[in-house]
C-alpha cells in the first residue's frame, strides 16, 4: 500500500489532475452523476442501493428503492434525484434526506437513461419577457392538506411520499421554480417529457415517428425498427433534443430490397420548439394540474382510509349481533331481529331469544366494545372529512376555477391542448363533489348519533336484565330507536355513500327542483344526488385525465424528427440487442451569442465509441458537433475519428465544459501486470473538424467520411494522468465543480480536480489519502 501511494504522489507530481483521495468502497457501482450545484456524488450499486457521498467522502445516505436501478440524473438545482427503473417507474428522491417524493409511471419497459434540462435565461431581454405567474392559492387558503395516517393504516399506493409532507408541499411549489423538463427514454423506443419531473407533458415512441431526408433534390422517408433509447439530452433553451438509438432503419419507399435496411447506432434531432414558445403557458398549467394531481391523491386516500375504519367497526357491530337471528331461529320463533327490539322498546316483553343474545351472547363488556369502535370509528371520520378530504376538495375546485378562466384564453392556450369544453365539465364535477362531500358529514353525523342513542338504550336495558329478571325495560326516546331499527339495522348509508356501486333513490320533488336550478345556473347533471361521494370521486378522477390527457396529446404531436445521422452500423441484430454503448451528448452555449441580446444558440456535441470492425475501424471514437444547429442554421455538421493506441481500450467518455472531452482508458490486460489507466481531458479546438457530406443512402453512415486522428498521450492534444491500476465504468465529471471521480477494479474510488493551478500540484499531492 505505502509503495502504491508513494506511485500515486510521484505521478501526481509530474503530471496533471490532483488526486484529491482514495477511498475503498464497500461494493460495485453501475451509475455515478456529481449534483449539478452541491458537492455531491450518488452512486448506484450492483444490487440497485443508492449511496449519497460529499466531496469529502463522507457518506450521508444509502436508500434500496426495492427495484432494479437502470438510470439516474439530477434536477438542475440539485434538490432531487431521479431514478429510472427496470419496469418503467420515475422514483424521485429528497437529496437531504433519500426519502421518496414521488412515483411516476411513465413507461411500460426499462427507463434506460435520464436528462433533466432548465430554461436557461441568458439576457436581461429574456428575463423582462417572461410571464410572472403567481400561485393565488396561498392567499386564501391554508397549506394544503396531506394523506391522512390514523391508527397506524396505510391509505395504500397514492404514488406521493408518505413520510415527507414539508419536502411534497416544496416539491409541488413550481410557481418559484425556472422552467424544467424531464426527459427520460426507455428500451421500448419512447421518450416521456415531465414538466419540473411530475407533470407528463408530452409521449413520443421513435419507432412511429417518421423521418424525411432531402437528398439530392428529393425527400426520402425512414423510420426506425426495434430501437431503443441509449440517450437523451435536451438543450438549454430547450428548442433541440438529440437522442442517440440503435435501431434498424428502413426505407419506407422500398421496403422490399433487403439493402434499403440497416442495423446500428443512429443519431436523430427532435424539435422541442413548442418548449420554449409556449413554456409561460406551460408552467401555468403544469403548476395547476400537478397541485390538483397531488390533491386528487389527498382525496382518494381519505376515502380509502374512511372506507377501512368505518368497514372494521361495522364488521364488528355485525360479528357480535349476528349472533341474534340464530338464537331466534333455534327458539322457533319466526320473528325478525327488528321486531325483537320493537317489543323491548315498547315494553310488551322481552323473548327467550333476545334475553340470552343480550345477556349471554352479547353482555355488558361486548357492548362497550363495540359503541367504542363505533365512536372512535365516527371521531376519525370527522378528522378526515375536516382536516383532508374537505379542504382537498375546495382547494381542488378554487385550482379548476383559474383553469377554467385560463382555457378561456383561446389565443394562448388552445393550441397547447386546454380544453375548455372539458375544463367546464370538470369544474361542475368538483362541484357535485362539493355538494357530495357536505352530504355525507351530514349523514355521518346523524348516524353516529343515532348509534350513540341506541347503544345507550341497549346498555340500559342489559343492565336491567343482569341485575333482575323482569320484563320492565328503560325508557328510551322511542323515535330515535325507531330510526335505527329501520334504516341502519339492515342498512348502513355511511357504507353506500363509500362505495362506488350503490345508487340512491331521490324523491320526484326534489328532481324536479334540481331540473328548475339549472336554468339559474345549476348542475347540469339533475341526477347527482342519487350517487354516492365515491361514485362522484371516480367521475371527477375520469374527468380530470381526459382533461389532462389534452396537452400531453397536443403536445406530443408537435414534437418531431428534423435530422437523422446514422452514426456507425452493427454487424448483426446480437449486436443490436446487447451492445452497451459508450456515450456522451451534450449542448454548449456559444460563446458569441453573449451579446447579441435575446437571440442566443447552443451547439451540441456527440461523443461515441465505435465498436471494432464497424465502418473498418478498430479503437476509435468519434466526436461530432452542430448535429442539431445545421438545419436552423445553415451551418455544416463536422466532427472527427481519434484512434486510441491498440494497447489501451476506451472504458468511458464524457463531455465536460468549454467542449472539452474527459476520456477513460485501461491497458488492456497481461500476465505480467495488472495494468494502468490513463484520464484524459481533451481540447476539441486542437482537432481538425471535417465537414460531413449527408448523402443518402449512397453513403448512408457518412462518419466514413471523417478523418482519423492517432491519440498520442505525450503531445499537447490535452492533459493526461496516469493510474497505476485497471479502472472500469462509470465516469462521473462534474462541470460545475471540476471534478472527475473514477472507479478502479480493486472497488476504489479516485476523485481527481480537473481544473487546478498546475504549479501547485507537487504541493497539493502530499495532502493526498
Amino acid at each position: 500500500m505505502a509503495e502504491e501511494q508513494m506511485e500515486e504522489a510521484s505521478t501526481a507530481a509530474a503530471t496533471p489532475f490532483q488526486l484529491q483521495f482514495n477511498k475503498p468502497i464497500p461494493f460495485q457501482i453501475k451509475m455515478a452523476e456529481w449534483n449539478p450545484e452541491k458537492d455531491l456524488l450518488a452512486m448506484v450499486t450492483d444490487d440497485s442501493k443508492v449511496v449519497l457521498h460529499r466531496f469529502n467522502w463522507q457518506r450521508l445516505w444509502t436508500i434500496s428503492p426495492g427495484k432494479c436501478i437502470t438510470s439516474i440524473c439530477w434536477s438542475p438545482d440539485g434538490k432531487i434525484v431521479a431514478l429510472g427503473t427496470e419496469d418503467g417507474l420515475v422514483l424521485l428522491h429528497d437529496v437531504e434526506n433519500g426519502k421518496m417524493l414521488r412515483r411516476i409511471k411513465s413507461h411500460d419497459v426499462a427507463i434506460v437513461c435520464l436528462n433533466w434540462a432548465e430554461d436557461e435565461i441568458l439576457s436581461r431581454t429574456d428575463k423582462d419577457s417572461l410571464l410572472s405567474y403567481e400561485d393565488r392559492t396561498t392567499r386564501f387558503f391554508p397549506p394544503a392538506p396531506v394523506i391522512p395516517r390514523i391508527g397506524g393504516l396505510s391509505s395504500g399506493d397514492t404514488g406521493l411520499a408518505d413520510e415527507n409532507e414539508e419536502s411534497i408541499q416544496e416539491f409541488s411549489s413550481a410557481s418559484c421554480q425556472r422552467f424544467n423538463i424531464l426527459c427520460s427514454g426507455d428500451k421500448g423506443g419512447c421518450i416521456c417529457f415531465s414538466i419540473f419531473g411530475i407533470f407528463p407533458v408530452g409521449k413520443i415512441n421513435i419507432n412511429e415517428v417518421p423521418i424525411h431526408v432531402q437528398s439530392s433534390g428529393n425527400k426520402t422517408s425512414y423510420r426506425l425498427q426495434d430501437a431503443s433509447i441509449s440517450k437523451v439530452c435536451l438543450s438549454g433553451n430547450l428548442h433541440q433534443l438529440v437522442l442517440l438509438c440503435p435501431g434498424k432503419l428502413i426505407d419506407i419507399d422500398s421496403l422490399s430490397h433487403s439493402n434499403h435496411i440497416s442495423a446500428g447506432l443512429h443519431c436523430l434531432h427532435l424539435d422541442t420548439s413548442i418548449f420554449f414558445s409556449r413554456k409561460n403557458e406551460l408552467h401555468q398549467i403544469s403548476q395547476q394540474a400537478s397541485s390538483i394531481q397531488d390533491l386528487v391523491e389527498v382525496v382518494r386516500a381519505s376515502l380509502s382510509m374512511m372506507a377501512k375504519q368505518w368497514s372494521s367497526a361495522m364488521n364488528l357491530f355485525s360479528e357480535k349481533f349476528s349472533a341474534l337471528p340464530s338464537l331466534i331461529a333455534a327458539h322457533g320463533m319466526e320473528s325478525s331481529c327488528e321486531d325483537e327490539f320493537m317489543s323491548l322498546l315498547f315494553g310488551t316483553r322481552t323473548s327467550p331469544a333476545l334475553h340470552q343474545f343480550l345477556v349471554s351472547s352479547l353482555g355488558e363488556a361486548a357492548l362497550k366494545r363495540i359503541a367504542k369502535a363505533v365512536d372512535s370509528a365516527g371521531r376519525e371520520l370527522r378528522v378526515i372529512v375536516s382536516e383532508h378530504l374537505q379542504p382537498a376538495v375546495e382547494i381542488i375546485s378554487f385550482r379548476l376555477a383559474e383553469l377554467r378562466g385560463l382555457a378561456r384564453w383561446r389565443s394562448r392556450f388552445q393550441n397547447i391542448g386546454l380544453d375548455e369544453k372539458l375544463i367546464d365539465g370538470v369544474t361542475e364535477k368538483i362541484g357535485m363533489l362539493v355538494v357530495q362531500v357536505e352530504r355525507f358529514s351530514r349523514v355521518a353525523a346523524t348516524v353516529l348519533y343515532l348509534f350513540q342513542n341506541f347503544f345507550s338504550w341497549v346498555l340500559k336495558c342489559v343492565k336491567i336484565l343482569l341485575s333482575e329478571p323482569t320484563d320492565q325495560v328503560p325508557a328510551a326516546n322511542s323515535e330515535l330507536v325507531v330510526l335505527f331499527l329501520k334504516f341502519l339495522l339492515d342498512k348502513d348509508p355511511i357504507k353506500q355513500l363509500l362505495d362506488a356501486n350503490q345508487r340512491f333513490k331521490c324523491d320526484l320533488d326534489t328532481v324536479r327542483h334540481l331540473e328548475q336550478l339549472v336554468v339559474f345556473g345549476g348542475f347540469t347533471d339533475t341526477q347527482f344526488l342519487e350517487k354516492t361521494l365515491m361514485k362522484q370521486f371516480n367521475e371527477l378522477d375520469e374527468s380530470l385525465e381526459e382533461a389532462f390527457s389534452m396537452p400531453f396529446t397536443t403536445i406530443s404531436s408537435q414534437i418531431y424528427c428534423q435530422e437523422l445521422l446514422p452514426l456507425y452500423p452493427l454487424t448483426s441484430l446480437v449486436d443490436l440487442s446487447s451492445t452497451c454503448t459508450v456515450t456522451s451528448v451534450s449542448f454548449y452555449k456559444d460563446d458569441d451569442s453573449q451579446n447579441s441580446g435575446s437571440s442566443y444558440s447552443w451547439t451540441d456535441y456527440i461523443c461515441f465509441k465505435i465498436p471494432d470492425g464497424s465502418l473498418n475501424l478498430k479503437n476509435c471514437i468519434g466526436v461530432i458537433k452542430d448535429f442539431s444547429s445545421s438545419s436552423a442554421s445553415g451551418l455544416s455538421i463536422s466532427g472527427f475519428l481519434l484512434r486510441i493506441p491498440d494497447e489501451y481500450e476506451c472504458i468511458d467518455v464524457s463531455l465536460y465544459k468549454d467542449s472539452q472531452i474527459v476520456v477513460l482508458l485501461s491497458e488492456r490486460s497481461s500476465s505480467d501486470s495488472p495494468g494502468r489507466s490513463y484520464i484524459v481531458m481533451l481540447q476539441t479546438e486542437n482537432f481538425s473538424f471535417v465537414p460531413l457530406s449527408r448523402t443518402f443512402p449512397s453513403n448512408i453512415y457518412s462518419a466514413q467520411e471523417l478523418s482519423v486522428l492517432e491519440l498520442q498521450l505525450d503531445t499537447d492534444y490535452g492533459k493526461v494522468r496516469s493510474i497505476p491500476h485497471p479502472v472500469s465504468a462509470p465516469l462521473a465529471v462534474s462541470a460545475s465543480r471540476g471534478v472527475a471521480c473514477v472507479f478502479s477494479s480493486r472497488r476504489h474510488a479516485l476523485v481527481y480536480i480537473l481544473d487546478e493551478d498546475e504549479d501547485e500540484d507537487e504541493d497539493e499531492a502530499s495532502d493526498m489519502e
